[in-house]
């Protein structure tokens, strides 16, 4: 559905933080436009304000996120249920765009109209309806949180198999590297040990008489 594309607005606030790391990109209002994307109109109408108001929604969506990923599928949805009472959206259809330049049929899709107070409001609803689409479409387990440390971003698993663990590509890898360095270090100790033992043992066999 048209309203899931919406989902990646939470992502974007969310991962606007790294807590793990003490960074936070969401420090003036240029960064609050910038979470809007194309959407400039609405945009537009971001104050110093919306910044503290974006970090507690972000906060809140992050709990969405953390009960998902560890299970715990009725605390997710109650969180996200209560964010969408508190920043209700007003859908409509809208047909701005054109099938074809013969015909110029509207392109009819439903879209989240935007009659919010202000910046932070409009942002949140589309978040949140964007986010429960996605969560009632394929699921709460499709909600995810990097899984390569120190990194805590948080995706939206769209992978055929429901494997995705990490948020990108370039987290995977430092992973998937720091894991067979893991893996060599010990064995490499596992080699040392043995042959600690060998010599130990070979050292307290007594010489036989020749």
């Amino acid at each position: 559905m048209e309203l899931a594309y919406y989902s990646d607005y939470a992502v974007r606030l969310v991962n606007t933080e790294q807590p793990e790391r003490g960074t936070d990109s969401l420090t003036s209002v240029e960064a609050v436009r910038d979470l809007f994307g194309p959407a400039q109109q609405a945009a537009r109408r971001a104050t110093d304000s919306d910044v503290t108001r974006l970090r507690t929604v972000r906060a809140r969506l992050r709990a969405v996120f953390e009960a998902a990923d560890a299970g715990d599928e009725v605390l997710a949805v109650d969180l996200l249920n209560a964010l969408m009472m508190e920043f209700p959206v007003s859908p409509q259809i809208s047909g701005h765009e054109h099938r074809d330049d013969a015909g110029g049929r509207p392109d009819w899709h439903m879209h989240i109209a935007d009659h919010a107070a202000n910046a932070t409001a409009g942002y949140t609803a589309t978040a949140c309806m964007g986010l429960a689409f996605h969560l009632t479409d394929l699921g709460v387990d499709r909600l995810g949180i990097c899984q390569a440390r120190p990194c805590r971003n948080v995706y939206l698993d769209t992978s055929t198999n429901r494997s995705r663990r990490y948020c990108s590509d370039r987290c995977a890898t430092r992973a998937n590297v720091a894991a067979y360095r893991a893996r060599k270090r010990l064995e490499s100790e596992r080699s040392a040990r043995t042959g600690r033992t060998a010599e130990t043992t070979q050292d307290s066999t007594p010489a036989t008489d020749r």
